[in-house]
């Protein structure tokens, strides 16, 4: 996403700088870089430093921020104090406020931090990763920078890309009055495929962990039986090999795909009559749902956190109850056994893409959240020369 708005803004005659660091870096240093990257996600003096020069030297308008974990970390914002640079943070997940990032402990959605605002349940529970050792550096970035008031004084603006995921941060302590909702977008997709044209079969695409409940999304084809349509997972993860053990008695009916290259994974999705997503977690907003409406895809998925925001219940799309495999098979079933009812969700997919996830219906968005993240540096910066 941040290669697509950074080409968004460029065609439109913008000059955008680059600041970025990979975790790349860190990664093939065992040790070392694990110990360098718990020490940077708190606060890194270098990437201030760096900023700051940054920000001295070319006086940027913006510094819109999609990620700083962990080799950035959230000082980059305070790299702005003293400049007319307005900061702008796109919240792709929650890390701002949970310290796995996605609020979800023991196979279920877990707000325990964004209720109490407070990082003692992620330590108790060692929410990333499992581990107290490894959650201790991101428990500690949220807890000083919710002292230092980097959310409520250095961010002129947020992004959140649902309305529900707004709703949380807010509930969570981000301020209300600088949160925007910007959803993703699609430049230049491929049209959809007639639909007489595409294969009678159901596509899952992402990661293969327990977030994705992708289990409950097995068993219901288990149940489904022989009369079942193939089922293709596109991706892989952690729980890949114990996914494949269940799905081993179901003749063939389903088959994973492993990662694919992007656009393979684009002609198999214009191909299918249908994507299930079987969330068990609070998503942000995963691009594949763009890309489903884009190409005309019906959706169906976990009736939980932002997915009711984006897909339809009948229009565009099928939603069911998350982790209850019961419920997926009797929503899925009924859509799938109405060839024109599927036909009409689809194109109502590609209607709301048209409406709301191109390019050009993003752009003016954008610019009005760059424009409030302006004029609230500038009243900031009159209330402090005021004093």
């Amino acid at each position: 996403m941040y290669e697509a708005e950074r080409e968004l803004l460029r065609q439109r005659g913008h000059e955008v700088m680059e600041v970025t660091r990979h975790s790349d870096e860190i990664r093939g240093q065992g040790a070392l870089g694990t110990l360098k990257g718990a020490l940077s996600t708190p606060w890194n003096p270098f990437a201030y430093a760096s900023v700051l020069s940054t920000i001295e030297r070319e006086r940027p308008d913006v510094m819109h921020v999609h990620n700083t974990f962990p080799l950035l970390s959230p000082a980059i914002f305070h790299s702005a104090n003293n400049s007319a640079t307005a900061t702008v943070l796109t919240l792709h997940n929650y890390r701002t406020v949970c310290a796995a990032a996605i609020p979800m402990r023991e196979g279920q959605p877990c707000i325990e931090c964004l209720d109490q605002r407070s990082v003692v349940p992620a330590l108790r529970h060692g929410c990333y990763r499992a581990s107290r050792l490894a959650t201790l550096p991101l428990a500690t970035m949220i807890a000083l920078h919710r002292k230092l008031g980097t959310w409520r004084k250095h961010v002129d603006a947020f992004i959140a890309l649902t309305e529900f995921q707004r709703y949380q941060l807010v509930a969570a302590g981000l301020p209300p009055e600088r949160m925007h909702v910007k959803p993703h977008f699609y430049p230049d997709p491929p049209s959809p495929l007639p639909w007489q044209e595409r294969e009678a079969k159901v596509l899952f695409i992402g990661r293969l962990g327990e977030e994705k409940g992708v289990c409950f999304l097995i068993e219901a084809w288990r149940q489904w039986g022989e009369q079942a349509p193939p089922l293709e997972l596109i991706g892989d993860g952690p729980q890949r090999r114990e996914l494949e053990d269940l799905a081993q008695t179901l003749n063939g009916k389903v088959r994973f795909l492993g990662q694919r290259p992007f656009p393979e994974t684009q002609e198999r999705l214009a191909s299918a009559r249908l994507l299930v997503l079987p969330s068990v977690c609070f998503e942000g907003f995963p691009m594949v749902i763009r890309e489903a409406f884009a190409l005309g895809v019906t959706v169906s998925a976990s009736r939980l956190g932002s997915m009711p925001c984006l897909v339809q219940d009948g229009r565009n799309g099928v939603l069911f109850t998350p982790g209850n495999a019961e419920d997926l098979l009797r929503r899925v079933r009924g859509a799938w056994g109405k060839d024109d009812l599927l036909a009409r969700m689809s194109a109502a997919a590609r209607e709301e893409f048209d409406a709301r996830y191109t390019a050009e219906a993003n752009y003016p968005i954008l610019m009005d959240v760059y424009q409030a993240a302006i004029e609230h540096r500038r009243k900031m910066s009159g209330r402090a020369k005021g004093r």
